[in-house]
């Protein structure tokens, strides 16, 4: 296993790109409040980027994850949407870096998420050391799963129930991270707006159930 500062990067212009396209599709979050607790400095910061210029890191806002944060980010982008036979993983795909610069830009629909995405990360590797002296992102795919099941469900402990807010924004993060990419929307069988050689219109039953036929 590699340096985390050594895992591959999406092109910064191309997650840059992804993150604003995708705050369009997900839904706008309740802490907003908490953005002035935790600014973002970017420098120059006025319009928004300009999409055909090709950014050097800090140009437009400077990245959040350090190396060990973005390892622990990328094995639990992985548990909740790990490869299959159909379709790659979500760190496959570039989702990390999509979080990284959702968190990391000054907007106050992204700001918010800032603090909750550290400190849940923070959170979920002293847990991985507390109950198998290890990082998060060197646990067995079990061991992951044990911890993340804890935070996961309806009903959780009380002393999860922070936890389980983090883990419910980063579930909503890494899948609409993922399910915004090509193979995100292929492994869901979205083929979007694409001219067809014939339009038959909406089924028969279809229309029946709203009342127009």
């Amino acid at each position: 296993m590699g340096s985390p500062d050594d895992l591959p990067r999406v092109d910064r212009r191309v997650a840059i790109q992804w993150m604003l396209g995708a705050a369009a599709t997900l839904a706008a979050r309740d802490h907003l409040a908490i953005a002035a607790d935790t600014p973002v400095q970017a420098k120059g910061y006025g319009p928004d980027p300009v999409m055909a210029k090709i950014y050097k890191p800090g140009d437009v806002w400077p990245l959040t994850l350090t190396g060990p944060q973005r390892h622990t980010a990328r094995a639990l982008c992985d548990v909740i949407i790990p490869a299959d036979d159909a379709s790659p993983s979500a760190s496959a795909v570039g989702v990390p870096d999509f979080i990284d610069e959702w968190i990391s830009s000054p907007y106050p629909a992204q700001a918010g998420d800032r603090r909750v995405i550290l400190e849940g990360l923070e959170w979920i590797d002293e847990e991985a050391r507390r109950r198998f002296s290890k990082p998060f992102a060197d646990l067995t795919h079990d061991q992951q799963t044990t911890i993340c099941t804890d935070i996961a469900g309806a009903k959780v402990k009380p002393e999860h129930k922070k936890p389980a807010s983090f883990f419910k924004r980063y579930r909503d993060l890494t899948a609409g991270g993922y399910y915004t990419t090509p193979e995100g929307m292929q492994a869901i069988g979205y083929v979007g707006n694409r001219p067809t050689a014939t339009f038959e219109g909406p089924p028969i039953e279809a229309l029946k159930h709203v009342g127009l036929a």
